[in-house]
């Protein structure tokens, strides 16, 4: 599929001025400058972050209200319950609460809804067996806002509730004694972008503030908290940055025995964003897609090495559990694609037997491919269930809310929904979301890659690549930064892990450079020794029995149109 190649404008004089005042490279420079960050010290916050970087928690709504009824609780020992999401986001939220109120001399109960029967969220018969249980107050972790019947439920039943959330409110916040969610109409705090255990985070310092606490008593639990922040895709920014940066290296010296056990069984060689993302995080998340949500939370929770191996252990095989089923399901939708999808507009599909804790991962996986928005709906007799996902330019929740006629309920966001429609409107729903598709001009939306900046090799050199990690960690809203490099004449191609994979050697002006392009394997058959290409990727520092040398982590290449 061709991509439209779109370069930052060059802001020569901005650039400089930064290089000259931060000491810095000029394409460390340009990325800064692309991202907005050009004040001397907005620039030193993003690039070095430190505990100074925090807001004050007590700027979130309804803050000193949660604060002051849970000392109440801590002083009366009061039976109190964490009501929290299944996903990895939900589990380090429980995690750094219930430990940190067990050191204040509170143990606390906590709740997760099993995601194949019950869902996400609150729900009524949970919070009646709650109540049966003597518990008197609830704080809810990464949900809540939009449980606004169950919380008052709760609330008659003679329960207490305080919410901390982080996604969107509706129309009504519930009507407990403190709602902590910083998306909020009337909220102050300045930063309304950080993850569920983001919030909790807020909510540990700032109990600590009141009790006059050392500051390490709630900063101890950034390696949990980076783990959520990355986990939940939130963006990389304010905050969420300051978490992310000091919790990795936190991380690398974590006292928790179960993320430790967890982080030596993923074979990763650096922990970093990506390790968290795509080696610590499906394993967390792989609990709660095949109905076991409880173990994630008790590898964190655990103080037992030989348990934290066996929970490990477990969480490994869930996720290649998850995995085998995820490619299951996504060879057989391919296959319905390739045989009657794949001229259209959109893609929806749906099946008897499909796994719904995983067929969200297999839509993005589809999208990713056809570059085409996609819902996947799984049947179970009459009842279907499934998840969406979009690309830029095409708001997936807008067209849901124009095509709602045949479906009983959905729920999400621009990029990504879940969705429930009968078995018998299937086909019906199919042909209306096709048709609104098709009149959105869906089909003129082409993926862009949008470029940094334009170099040439002799303007590089490894210090200057090794620089460009101060941006680490990558993530939402902080992407890794790339380049275009032009009129490249190839010396050397071929492919590699089974024609998975492509790798060049390239040169232009007597300078060299490998380039490796992940699952690119099929281009060998477009080039040649020989040929100039134009292409864009990162740069990064391949490192090999001791030799650093600079490659270029392909995204995109095409034939040089100069000769």
């Amino acid at each position: 599929m061709n991509k439209k190649w779109e370069v930052y404008e060059e802001k020569e004089q901005l650039i400089e001025k930064i290089t000259k005042e931060n000491n810095l490279s000029p394409l460390l420079a340009s990325v800064l400058a692309n991202r907005g960050i050009t004040d001397m010290q907005d620039i030193q916050a993003f690039l070095e972050p430190t505990r100074n970087d925090f807001h004050d928690p007590f700027f979130m709504p309804d803050m000193k209200l949660a604060v002051d009824r849970i000392l109440t609780a801590i002083n009366n020992q009061e039976k109190v319950i964490i009501y929290g999401d299944y996903d990895a986001d939900g589990i380090t939220s429980i995690t750094v609460l219930k430990q940190f109120l067990s050191e204040r001399g509170l143990e606390v109960g906590f709740y997760i809804p099993n995601r194949l029967e019950e869902g996400y969220g609150l729900n009524k018969q949970a919070i009646e067996n709650i109540k049966n249980q003597g518990y008197s107050l609830m704080i809810t972790v990464d949900c809540g806002i939009s449980g606004v019947d169950e919380i008052e439920y709760a609330i008659s039943l003679g329960m207490e509730v305080i919410v901390t959330d982080h996604h969107e409110p509706g129309e009504q916040i519930p009507k407990c004694l403190a709602v902590i969610d910083a998306k909020r109409k009337d909220n102050k705090y300045p930063f309304n972008q950080l993850a569920g255990v983001g919030v909790v985070f807020k909510l540990i310092q700032a109990i600590s503030i009141e009790l006059k606490l050392d500051e390490k008593e709630f900063l101890k639990y950034l390696d949990i908290v980076c783990v959520g922040t990355i986990s939940d895709i939130v963006p990389l920014v304010d905050e969420n940055r300051v978490i992310a940066k000091l919790g990795l290296k936190l991380i690398q010296v974590t006292k928790n025995i179960g993320l430790k056990t967890l982080l030596n069984s993923i074979g990763y060689r650096q922990i970093d964003s990506t390790a968290i993302s795509y080696g610590v995080a499906p394993r967390i998340n792989a609990c709660g897609r095949m109905g076991a949500e409880k173990e994630a939370l008790n590898l964190f929770l655990t103080k037992n090495l030989q348990e934290a191996r066996e929970i490990t252990t477990k969480l490994n095989q869930y996720n290649m559990e998850r995995q085998t089923i995820e490619k299951a399901i996504f060879n057989e939708a391919v296959l319905k694609i390739e045989e009657n999808e794949k001229d259209k507009s959109c893609i929806i599909l749906g099946s008897e037997g499909w796994h719904h804790g995983v067929i969200g991962i297999v839509a993005s996986k589809v999208t990713d491919i056809y570059f085409k928005p996609s819902i996947l709906i799984c049947f179970e007799g009459e009842k279907g269930k499934g998840s969406g996902r979009s690309i830029p330019g095409f708001d997936l929740h807008e067209a849901l809310t124009n095509c709602s006629t045949y479906i009983e309920k959905f729920g999400g966001h621009s990029m990504a929904i879940g969705i429930n429609v009968k078995k018998e409107n299937f086909e019906k729903f199919k042909q209306q979301f096709e048709n609104y598709a098709q009149k959105s001009h869906i089909d003129d939306i082409i993926p862009i890659i949008k470029i940094d900046k334009g170099i040439e090799l002799k303007q590089i050199n490894l210090q200057i690549v090794k620089e460009l990690n101060l941006l680490q960690p990558y993530g939402e809203a902080n992407k890794v930064p790339l380049f275009l490099l032009c009129n490249l004449k190839i010396q050397a191609i071929r492919s590699l892990s089974e024609g998975k994979h492509l790798k060049l050697k390239l040169v232009q002006d007597n300078f060299v450079l490998d380039a490796i392009g992940f699952n690119m394997g099929d281009q060998v058959q477009n080039y040649m020794i020989g040929d100039k290409v134009d292409l864009v990727g990162s740069l990064e520092v391949n490192s090999f029995n001791g030799n650093d040398q600079i490659q270029i982590n392909l995204k995109d290449m095409r034939k040089s149109l100069i000769d």
